[in-house]
Parts: structure tokens; sequence; C-alpha cells
């Protein structure tokens, strides 16, 4: 997984913050591994640039996974609790399509065997009809 870029809003990107989000971004860089060529884009800042109070820290992430796109946003009162609930957020979601993936890939074997078994069943057939 590629981290194409990390960009502020209404903050000024420390190397702390940068260091802190790829750091997080590793268990979601494990799971992307078969999922080659992907990459995320990170917007970690404030909500608006005066605001004192409340839910004012905002982390988004935007995962491009080759079959789809993945998105997680967290808005806390501290940056660092955004960007962990926004990770977290976006490792369920791979981890929840890796799933997908994996039981369309066993419908779909199933099914190839079930038509096999059915090709099997009536060429059987044929070869008693024939017999007699």
């Amino acid at each position: 997984m590629e981290l194409i870029e990390i960009t502020g809003t209404h903050i000024e990107l420390t190397d702390p913050i940068k260091k802190y989000v790829e750091e997080k971004l590793g268990p979601v860089a494990k799971i992307c591994e078969k999922f080659e060529p992907c990459d995320v884009q990170v917007e970690v800042g404030k909500t608006k640039p005066n605001q004192a109070k409340g839910d004012i820290y905002r982390a988004e992430f935007n995962l491009s996974i080759p079959g789809t796109k993945l998105r997680a946003e967290a808005i806390m009162d501290d940056l660092y609790a955004a960007i962990d609930k926004g990770t977290d957020e976006l490792r369920r979601q791979v981890k929840d399509y890796k799933e997908k993936l994996q039981d369309a890939d066993r419908v779909s074997m199933e099914t190839t065997i079930l038509e096999h078994e059915e090709v099997l069943d009536d060429y059987e057939d044929e070869d008693l009809v024939n017999e007699d």
C-alpha cells in the first residue's frame, strides 16, 4: 500500500503527525498486501479554522483498492483520537471487503463444482442409455 499524500486542513502538518498516521496505517497495509496496487490519501485537521470547543479534529482516509474505493472519516475532540478511530474504521472496511471477496470466490467454486457434477451425471446417464 502506498501513502500518496497526507494533507493538513487548518493546522500545520508536523512530522510527528505524519509519522503517527503512517504508524496507524501499518495494520491496514498488511491486510491490503494481496490487493496491490492500492493507495491511500489522508487528510487531517480542524473542521473549522477558529473553532475552540467540541469535536474539532477530523481525519479522513480514502483507500483505492482494485475493484473498489473505501472511505473512512472520524471527527473527535483530539487529533490523535480521530486518527485512531479513522484507521480502525478503515481496517474494518478492508476486512469486510476481503471477506466479501472470499465468500464470492467460495460461491463461485461451489457453483463450478455443481456444474461439473451435473455434466458428469448427464454423461453417465447417456452411457447407460447407449449401453441398452
